[in-house]
């Protein structure tokens, strides 16, 4: 969700995750210009059609196909990992607000986590952020918080496996907690492989 704590957490995990990256969503954006407008005259953001999630998933096929070269590309040092380590296992952090409602990239995923904050917290932390372009009057309830709704029940009908968190538990908390799981996540994939 919006404002849920999501890129906070996956930074976090790719500062303590070697051989990780993180390809986040919020790169993909369209021009504002052919993002289409609702009848409420909102640019409608909260959409797949507003993503290019078609360059998204390239980028994660080329991860893919080399985590050691897609890391070096991006100036990051693959730690430990050599030509014939069969047994380093590199991580990428996916973040995104529709990630799991893009059956494609849904299909990848080993792990999924999803931040949830109230009503509330989530409209408070949206309108303390800057947007570009910045949201209209009564876009968060006209728009953001309806298609929120809209699209997580769309993701609960079609996705499984999804462990919900608390975004207002602390950080560090959920940091660990999740950090823990991947951890043991990567130590049963390098079992996998040797």
């Amino acid at each position: 969700m919006t404002n849920g704590g999501k890129s906070t957490l996956s930074k976090g995990l790719h500062q303590q995750i070697p051989n990780s990256c993180i390809i986040a969503q919020d790169s993909y954006f369209k021009d504002d210009a052919v993002v289409p407008v609702d009848s409420n005259g909102f640019k409608q953001y909260d959409m797949l059609d507003a993503l290019h999630m078609d360059t998204m998933m390239s980028e994660v096929e080329s991860w893919r196909r080399d985590p050691q070269s897609f890391l070096r590309q991006r100036g990051l040092n693959p730690q430990h990992a050599t030509a014939t380590d069969d047994t380093e296992v590199f991580v990428l952090i996916v973040e995104g607000f529709l990630i799991f409602n893009y059956r494609p990239l849904n299909e990848l995923f080993d792990k999924r986590y999803f931040m949830e904050i109230p009503y509330d917290v989530c409209k408070r932390r949206r309108s303390s952020r800057v947007y570009t372009p910045p949201d209209p009057p009564g876009y968060f309830d006209g728009h953001v918080w309806p298609m929120y709704l809209k699209n997580r029940q769309e993701m609960e009908s079609m996705v499984s496996g999804i462990v919900f968190l608390d975004g207002l538990k602390p950080k560090e908390e959920l940091l660990n907690a999740v950090c823990k799981d991947v951890c043991q996540e990567i130590e049963r994939l390098r079992g996998k492989l040797q």
